[in-house]
Formats: structure tokens, C-alpha cells, sequence
């Protein structure tokens, strides 16, 4: 692993930072091009490391394939194989063995596939033999769990001979990445009907649309923070829509807390500031991969918050919730789990001004090495893996430098 430094930037200048593809918009729309009747091309695809593997796997033609650490592509390929071909085999890297899969698994074989475990009950490596007959077109799913088992299983849909009718059952997380989805779906000619939670999706074919790729939106998070801490008036973020269906897109109006206001100029997000009215609390239910950010912009601003909705943090690249609190503690911070409420302790104001450096530990985790960049604006800080950036932003560490960041 390559370590990499960022030293802390005591003047930063206002500039216009060009964002990736968005890593879950691609992804949906590389396996609903690939169900289309004929396929055509995916334009801004994202550079992320996860798309680049479900793009090389979607287009093998060998029986065994590796999602490696890409959690979405594990369970998007799985059900994908469930529909388009016999007798494969998925598996991923030694953390993806350890991350829950019988959800899906569960529901695929309600529907008639023929699907088992190669190893730990519940968890991959799978062995798919597919869907000789499909036994039902009714599926309930526990809906507080990931919103990719759902939406793999709704992408799937129109494939099936009997179509599918999905109902969730209780409160439903990160329902933008549903949406998203859906809309996704909608886009190449698949009609979906959805009422209240339940959705509905009869046999039919996808056609392909051109289609574009809107910029990442949880990349754009960690530069809120940054711009929220920095000397910065302005900064431009291009590629981004006022009207998203990336759940993280919440960031925007969760920020004006924060004193950072964004203006809409086509598909470009500029940010300025205002005066901050800081939240007691902040809900991360339709967004929980902005939960690191906000715990780094919490802490180093010192302001004490309570997080909701923070369920699923425990079972994505790592334990975020445990990584947060480590990490934070070696500054003087502390993120509290109490109730299901997760309370931000913020480094002590006193302190902050003493504190010279702090060395990161990214748990193979980008948005661990993202999130707590934002830390440089204050101090140094020493990453154990610059690598990790590139499941998702490959080019996060030049894009900072662009502003007057300097790293070694």
C-alpha cells in the first residue's frame, strides 16, 4: 500500500473541480444496457474501480466471476446471472465473503432460482445455476436493509416470464437509490408501477436510450466539507443536477446548516457562504454514505450532533461506525452509539489549534480516506493507503491539489 501526506493548506483558491460519473448511476445503467434486446453505449461512465469491474464482467463470456470488494456489482451480478445464464459461480475479495448476501439470495430462490452457497451460509461465494421456472411473482423484502437488494431484483423484472411483484416491509432506506433505479428502469422503456411500497413490473422488453451519466454526488460531499472549513468564497462543482436522484444530492441542502449555499447554473453546482445555524441532529436515512463526511466536518468545526439513521453503516467496506470512532479519537473526538442514535463528540476547541498531524487509517474504505481529508485543513494528515480512493474517485488526490493542496 502507498502511503500518501497531505500537508495542511493555509490558502486555498476558488476553482472549478470536474467530478466523476456517478459510481450508482452507472452501475444501473450498465446491467439495464446489458437486458436491453440491443445495447448501445453508456456516456460519462464513472472512472470508478467498481464500474470498471462490472463492466469487464458483464462482458466476459467465462462462467466464473469476481466482484472483488464492489459490493453493488456482488449483488447486481448476482441477480443478473439469476436471469441470463446457467451454472455460474460469483465470489469477491476476503471482506466480500464477510458482507451478508442471504437477503437476495432468499428472494431469488422464492422466484425459482436455483441458487447455493459455496461456503458460509448466507454470505458468498454463490453457485447460480438460474431460472429454469420461475415458481412465484410475488417477493416481500425486509426493506431496513440495503436498497441494492431490492433494486437488483427490480432490474431483473421485465426478464422474468411471470414479471415481478416486490413489497417491502417496513421503513425503507436509501429509497433515492430505489429511485434512481426506477427511473433508470423508465428510461429504456420499462414500465414500473409503484404504489406506496409495493412495485410492480410485468414482462417486457428494455430498449435502449441514449443515456448520460450525472456526476457523483458523494464525491461532491467531501468537497462541502472541505469548502465548509477552508478560506474558499467559492467553488464550482460541474456535472451536477438540481434535480437528482442520487440520494446524496441531500447534501446540498443539508449544508446551508453549515453556511455553504449552492447555486444551480445548468448542470453546475456553485458554492458560497453564509452564515452557519449548526443542527442538533441530522438524519442519514435516505443518505448514509454522507455520515463520514459529516462526522470529520462535525468534529473539526466542534460541534457536538446526533446521527440517525446510521443501520446499514456496519456492513458496507467496513464498519464505519466503529472506523469513525477510532479515527476520531486519535484527535480528541468520539462518535457514541446510544439507542440507535450515534452521538458526534467534536474535537475539544482548545485542542484543535495544538494538534500538528494525525496519521489515518482507511480500513480499505475511500470514503474513510475522503471523508477525512478535510482534516487538512487544519492539520497534516498521513493516509496509510492512497489507493483507495480509486473504488470510486481515482483522481480525488490531483482534484485537491487543484486547489492548492500539496501531498507527497
Amino acid at each position: 500500500m502507498k502511503h500518501i501526506t497531505l500537508f495542511r493548506a493555509h490558502n486555498l483558491s476558488n476553482g472549478i473541480i470536474h467530478l466523476p460519473g456517478s459510481k450508482s448511476e452507472s452501475n444501473r445503467a450498465l446491467l439495464v444496457n446489458a437486458l436491453c434486446e440491443t445495447s448501445g453505449n453508456i456516456d460519462n461512465l464513472a472512472i470508478a474501480r467498481d464500474t470498471q469491474i462490472m463492466q469487464a464482467l458483464i462482458a466476459t463470456d467465462d462462467s466464473k466471476f469476481n466482484a472483488q470488494d464492489a459490493g453493488t456489482v456482488m449483488r447486481f451480478m448476482t441477480a443478473y446471472l439469476a436471469v441470463t445464464k446457467n451454472n455460474t459461480e460469483i465470489t469477491g475479495s476476503g471482506h466480500m465473503k464477510k458482507r451478508p448476501i442471504g437477503i437476495l439470495v432468499e428472494a431469488l430462490r422464492s422466484l425459482g432460482v436455483e441458487i447455493s452457497y459455496l461456503e458460509k451460509e448466507g454470505f458468498p461465494p454463490l453457485k447460480i445455476g438460474g431460472l429454469s421456472k420461475q415458481e412465484s411473482s410475488f417477493i416481500e423484502v425486509a426493506s431496513n436493509v440495503s436498497s441494492q437488494y431490492i433494486s437488483a431484483l427490480l432490474m431483473i423484472g421485465p426478464k422474468l416470464p411471470q414479471g415481478l411483484t416486490l413489497k417491502l416491509k417496513g421503513d425503507p432506506v436509501s429509497t433515492p437509490y430505489i429511485d434512481m433505479t426506477v427511473s433508470i428502469m423508465q428510461h429504456f422503456g420499462v414500465k414500473v408501477d409503484v404504489v406506496e411500497q409495493s412495485y410492480k413490473v410485468e414482462p417486457q422488453l428494455y430498449t435502449f436510450k441514449p443515456f448520460q451519466v450525472e456526476s457523483d454526488w458523494s464525491g461532491a460531499s467531501y468537497w462541502y466539507s472541505i469548502f465548509a472549513l477552508s478560506n474558499l468564497q467559492e467553488l464550482t462543482l460541474a456535472g451536477l443536477k438540481a434535480n437528482s436522484f442520487q440520494g446524496d444530492s441531500m447534501i446540498a441542502t443539508l449544508m446551508e446548516k453549515f453556511g455553504v449555499v449552492t447555486r444551480f447554473e445548468g448542470n453546475t453546482a456553485i458554492l458560497t457562504q453564509q452564515e452557519a445555524d449548526l443542527p442538533k441532529e441530522i438524519d442519514f436515512i435516505k443518505c448514509p454514505d454522507l455520515a463520514q463526511t459529516f462526522a470529520v466536518l462535525c468534529a473539526t468545526l466542534g460541534h457536538k450532533c446526533t446521527f440517525l439513521g446510521l443501520q446499514t453503516l456496519k456492513i458496507k467496506e467496513t464498519d464505519r461506525v466503529k472506523a469513525i470512532k477510532i479515527e476520531l479519537q486519535k484527535v480528541g473526538g468520539d462518535f457514541i452509539e446510544e439507542d440507535n442514535k450515534w452521538i458526534l463528540i467534536p474535537i475539544p476547541a482548545e485542542k484543535l489549534p495544538e494538534i500538528r498531524e494525525v496519521s489515518i487509517k482507511t480500513y480499505d474504505d475511500h470514503r474513510m480516506a475522503m471523508a477525512f481529508a478535510a482534516l487538512a485543513t487544519k492539520m497534516d494528515v498521513h493516509f496509510d493507503n492512497s489507493a483507495v480512493v480509486n473504488k470510486s474517485y481515482p483522481t480525488f488526490w490531483d482534484d485537491l491539489k487543484r486547489l492548492g493542496f500539496r501531498s507527497e
